[in-house]
């Protein structure tokens, strides 16, 4: 879904509210034909809207931030666990924002935990860091040897809509992805406005994105590169079964464009079932 950056406003950096601290704990189970929210905790502004079966019995969910945005001080904490043989996909209503700082650091945690014979799909719409937003993000990913996962992380830093760059703040990212109990993958990108602008960082380009997919087999990686032909500033490897994309680009929503594409060849056979986009995406 394509975002007006230019029309969000911004808190005054000076005069940031009070921070929150919010937790959302989530499980899935399978009963019957179908995966239900077997277990829904929340505290502070962090919740879920009801569920949805739009495909039969995966279990569609909709991540809920009422505040609207994050500033320095919040501290958000997500948990997912998805029982054995259940199938749960969870999205975002709208694109999660970081306001900027007067100096504070804003933190988001983010752990998922998927059992053998299990299938999440983590598909946040993108997030954007404005300028002078401080970010500490993690993402600790838990897979059994036979779960399966598909997953991405999109972030636009700035407003190019409104001509506003990232000549100040920072955001720091971190990605763990373990499998039965062994690590896999794990990454530390730190973005700042050195990073937006070098030539071995972001060159200027606003939108960046990584995509995890497992397990994934060496035809899906020819697929997907040949998915991206000649087109600059997109990449993909296999490392271990597990499938990784990145890319770079001016639009954060012409990079989710590029992930619902790989989305697309690679769910028939990860998740066992073809693409069936959120409607809350197309609103």
């Amino acid at each position: 879904m394509p975002v007006n950056l230019a029309a969000s406003s911004i808190p005054d950096a000076t005069s940031e509210p009070a921070a929150w601290e919010a937790e959302l704990r989530l499980g899935f189970s399978q009963r019957g034909d179908k995966t239900v929210l077997s277990n829904s905790e929340h505290r502070g502004p962090l919740t879920v809207q009801r569920p949805f079966y739009p495909e039969g019995g995966i279990c569609h969910v909709y991540l809920l931030h009422p505040p609207g945005g994050v500033v320095a001080g919040d501290q958000l904490s997500i948990t997912a666990a998805v029982e054995a043989d259940a199938q749960a996909l969870i999205t975002t209503p709208a694109a999660g924002k970081f306001y900027r700082s007067g100096g504070g650091e804003a933190r988001q945690a983010v752990n998922l935990n998927v059992a053998d014979g299990a299938s999440l799909e983590w598909l946040p719409q993108e997030t954007i860091v404005y300028e002078g937003a401080r970010l500490n993000s993690s993402m600790h990913i838990e897979l059994a040897e036979h779960a399966r996962f598909i997953g991405w992380e999109i972030l636009a830093l700035g407003r190019p809509a409104a001509g506003e760059g990232f000549d100040n703040g920072a955001a720091n990212l971190n990605w763990r992805i373990n499998r039965a109990g062994r690590l896999v993958y794990m990454e530390r990108l730190r973005l700042d406005a050195e990073a937006f602008q070098a030539r071995w960082g972001l060159f200027g380009y606003s939108a960046c994105g990584t995509m995890f997919v497992y397990p994934a087999t060496p035809l899906q990686l020819a697929a997907v590169q040949a998915l991206i032909g000649d087109e600059a500033n997109r990449g993909v490897t296999l490392i271990e079964g597990l499938l990784i994309c990145r890319g770079l680009d001016r639009r954060a929503d012409l990079l989710k464009g590029f992930f619902e594409a790989v989305w697309g060849l690679v769910r028939g056979e990860v998740i066992g079932k073809e693409v069936c986009a959120p409607r809350i995406w197309a609103t």
